[in-house]
């Protein structure tokens, strides 16, 4: 079979599967042809249809389970316009936990909590067993026999992988100012700001020395009148006891009727000398 048309074939193949196919896949279909070609044949022309496709919205690309054709990636906003449904939105946590087991399968459930810091909800295991992006390799012989779980070829075909090997690697990670240049600050931002960092430093220093100046200041001058005032209370206290008991020593002088200087030659009865005070005359 001539190369074109075998190129030709296999785009239209592609074109019309609904997934990846195989370079077996692809050889069966020429089984009832007179001319078969070989795989060798199928995959030189797989690599043509790949450069033709270099200047087209489209490309061939090899994945964990075989060769298909899909739009760039560039152009996807525009195609992804063509159906009303959004696309599915995942949350930070089911990326984390698949991320976990992308890289350091085979993994258990508890070892992926171990790294996260918290658990594990059982509904984002449902749903990667659901999508078919992970599944169980085994059990951890330990106790309780946790099931360790592994990725899938559809995960790969899912992120345009070929192997777990084209996975990025933590040295390739780029550097975060790098990524966000916005956020950089250079050599004399910082240094200004440090100056003001230092000058509110200072001036929080000074505020908080004359802070604690004046408080030790009010402090004294209250612990001072409070000692001026208990020491007048309790001189006075003394004074008062003092007073009191002079009073209570001193001599009581019965209550007698006061004594009016009379004549040695008249006398003068009691009742005559109350008649007075009661204002009765005789």
């Amino acid at each position: 079979m001539q190369a074109d048309k075998l190129k030709k074939i296999l785009e239209a193949v592609l074109l019309a599967a609904d997934r990846s196919l195989t370079v077996a896949q692809l050889e069966a279909l020429f089984e009832l042809d007179d001319e078969l070609p070989t795989r060798d044949e199928i995959r030189k022309a797989l690599h043509d249809l790949g450069e033709d496709c270099a200047q087209r919205g489209c490309e061939l690309k090899q994945v964990a389970s075989g060769f298909r054709l899909q739009v760039r990636q560039e152009y996807a906003p525009w195609v992804g316009r063509l159906w009303e449904e959004k696309p599915p939105r995942y949350t930070r946590a089911l990326l984390e936990t698949i991320a976990l087991i992308a890289y350091r399968q085979p993994i258990t459930r508890g070892e992926i909590e171990e790294v996260r810091g918290v658990s594990v909800s059982s509904n984002i295991i449902k749903t990667l067993l659901e999508r078919e992006w992970i599944k169980v390799l085994g059990h951890k012989d330990v106790p309780g026999k946790p099931a360790l779980y592994g990725t899938t070829r559809a995960f790969l075909d899912y992120f345009n992988l070929k192997s777990l090997d084209e996975l990025p690697t933590l040295a390739e990670i780029k550097d975060l100012d790098a990524v966000h240049p916005e956020l950089a600050l250079n050599e004399e931002d910082m240094n200004e700001e440090g100056a003001n960092e230092g000058d509110l430093n200072e001036k929080g220093l000074n505020t908080d020395n004359r802070n604690e100046g004046d408080s030790k200041q009010g402090g004294q001058k209250d612990e001072d009148g409070n000692k001026g005032d208990a020491v007048a209370a309790e001189a006075a206290g003394e004074g008062e006891a003092e007073a009191t008991g002079r009073e209570n020593d001193a001599p009581r002088v019965r209550d007698e009727a006061p004594v009016t200087s009379v004549d040695e030659t008249e006398t003068v009865s009691a009742d005559e000398a109350a008649a007075p005070a009661l204002g009765v005359t005789s």
